[in-house]
């Protein structure tokens, strides 16, 4: 097991276990987290255990250009049930996640400020799904580095909230050229909209091709798609 310090390093990839864990400890320091996900890495650790970094095997992704939208979902789409917006409310979203009653409470206030200091920064978005009365009801956040959107978390208050985020998500990367939303772990709700597995070394290889793509910071305004 790998005991991360002071320094901003991680283990090279063919040390990674089997089990998807590839070290413990560290910090949630930008420059950290940048280089976590450069390598395909990801922290996820509850509140009462040390910060732990995984890159499981297998890999749930979906390339964007494959998100599966069923019929209700384009009537959802179609009837603008929802108006979807980007980068408008990071903290309501992200909090959004944190309560989710099915999420536990893995993501604490440290991951909190630390995902609102790379949104900052630019390189963490969120995706915001806001109902008739002008309520956040639903939305997602995740990091975007060259060709590749890393996921984090989606939350919804109302039905299909959350499914009309990803979806407008997926068609406005689909047009600025992603290769890939990283999913992370497998759930029915992203297998139902095209998410599959691939393995950690195929993943790894698709990463590497991603991170030479200069990254891709925007236009991240978004529109709902027909």
């Amino acid at each position: 097991m790998y005991q991360l310090g002071s320094e901003c390093w991680f283990p090279p990839a063919d040390k990674f276990r089997e089990d998807g864990l590839v070290a413990i400890g560290g910090d949630l320091s930008p420059d950290r987290l940048l280089l976590a996900y450069e390598r395909g890495i990801f922290p996820w650790s509850a509140p009462e255990d040390p910060l732990l970094w995984w890159c499981p095997d297998p890999r749930a992704a979906l390339r964007p250009k494959d998100i599966k939208v069923s019929k209700s979902m384009r009537a959802v789409l179609r009837k603008e049930t929802f108006t979807i917006t980007t980068d408008t409310h990071f903290e309501g979203v992200i909090n959004g996640c944190a309560r989710r009653p099915e999420e536990g409470t893995w993501i604490t206030d440290d991951f909190i400020q630390a995902y609102i200091a790379l949104h900052k920064l630019g390189f963490a978005h969120s995706v915001e799904a806001w109902n008739a009365a002008g309520e956040l009801v639903g939305g997602l956040y995740g990091v975007s580095l060259g060709s590749m959107f890393f996921g984090e978390s989606m939350f919804a208050q109302e039905s299909n909230a959350s499914k009309a985020a990803f979806i407008t998500l997926a068609h406005h990367l689909c047009g600025l050229n992603f290769d890939w939303i990283d999913c992370q772990i497998m759930n029915p709700h992203l297998a139902s909209m095209g998410a599959h597995h691939i393995s950690r070394q195929t993943f790894l290889e698709e990463l590497q091709s991603a991170m030479e793509t200069p990254t891709r910071r925007g236009p991240w305004n978004l529109t709902t798609p027909l």
